[in-house]
């Protein structure tokens, strides 16, 4: 397979500072076209990235592309009316999270990519930073070979903060106005306010949610959710227990989000970039003590200067040549809105 044709489809926002600007320097990919809905702000973006083809919308590119892969950033409530138009045209797709806004509207765009026979990449970025994967394999090889005891409690620490870290210096708006474009509405089984904090923890959390599956490495069920919305705790399915504490405090001009998985004897502590911070991964460290006279042992290994969001381009090019499998598909990303759900239910009543 020659180099992976790419074509997108929205670049107003983070489609241009979260992934064009990262797919245009991966090897073996080249984006051939873009549709943004916006013009002029289509052919500028264009003509900064060196994009041949600006289509006014996804139905004229993908009429007349023939594309690997098409990356959808769009914003989460349009994945459900967008997405089936999508599947049937390429056989690999990437959006950012989450899937979808309800459970059944996430399990119907599963059940149309897999008639599609398209693969539906969801952009959790964190499983592509180095350290999380380095914390991952460390975390299988210790609880394969026993050697630091069992694995006894998952804590995900979130404090807001400032996300953006400067990413979006360099943003092109050529000021024209988006229409207005269909989307999924909230969801029917909640009242408007309850709908709304839904929705919030969805849009907001969903990535600590999923990374708490990824760490585990099995699926976990909520257990408490206390009233103010700082705290979740959950349980995996071999009864290890876990908690998200969500902006229990929140900073300005920093992003404190870390992860501690703890053994018996040790641990592997994970530090995350904010999520448009430039070439840079988090940091991770083990620490090992055996007991019985040893030495203990503490690591902190220096990762290569590749922050998470050009991993995951580089990572959805390997998807689309058949390389590797997505770090997380749109089956999984199903269970993260299923247990946004039970968090919403056991946090209200409803």
């Amino acid at each position: 397979m020659g180099k992976v044709r790419i074509g997108f489809v929205g670049v107003g926002g983070m489609g241009q500072v979260a992934h064009l600007r990262n797919y245009v320097t991966v090897e073996d990919c080249e984006v051939v076209a873009l549709a943004e809905v916006r013009r002029d702000t289509g052919k500028l973006v264009a003509a900064r990235y060196g994009v041949p083809k600006v289509y006014g919308d996804h139905r004229e590119m993908l009429a007349a592309e023939k594309l690997d892969g098409v990356v959808a950033s769009q914003p989460f409530n349009r994945h459900a009316v967008l997405l089936p138009e999508i599947y049937p045209h390429v056989r690999r797709v990437f959006t950012e999270k989450p899937l979808a806004v309800a459970v059944k509207a996430g399990e119907a765009l599963v059940r149309a990519a897999a008639k599609a026979g398209c693969v539906h990449m969801v952009g959790y970025h964190k499983r592509s930073d180095l350290a999380t994967r380095y914390a991952r394999q460390t975390i299988e090889k210790w609880s394969a070979s026993g050697e630091v005891g069992r694995l006894k409690y998952v804590r995900i620490l979130m404090p807001a903060g400032d996300w953006v870290a400067n990413g979006f210096l360099g943003h092109l708006n050529a000021g024209d106005a988006a229409p207005a474009l269909p989307g999924e509405p909230p969801p029917d089984d909640l009242d408007e306010r309850t709908a709304n904090e839904y929705v919030s923890f969805v849009n907001y959390y969903i990535h600590q949610v999923n990374l708490m599956r990824h760490l585990l490495g099995e699926p976990y069920k909520v257990t408490y959710a206390e009233r103010s919305g700082v705290l979740m705790a959950v349980e995996s399915a071999s009864g290890v227990p876990g908690s998200i504490e969500m902006t229990p405090y929140r900073t300005t001009l920093e992003w404190e989000e870390s992860a501690l998985v703890a053994f018996e004897k040790g641990y592997v502590k994970l530090r995350l970039p904010a999520p448009l911070a430039s070439n840079r991964a988090g940091t991770v460290e083990t620490y090992r003590d055996p007991g019985e006279g040893r030495t203990p042992e503490r690591l902190s290994p220096t990762l290569p200067w590749v922050h998470a969001m050009r991993q995951q381009a580089m990572n959805f090019v390997k998807v689309c040549k058949g390389e590797m499998k997505p770090p997380c598909d749109a089956a999984e990303a199903v269970e993260d809105l299923k247990v946004a759900r039970e968090y919403i239910r056991l946090r209200f009543g409803k």
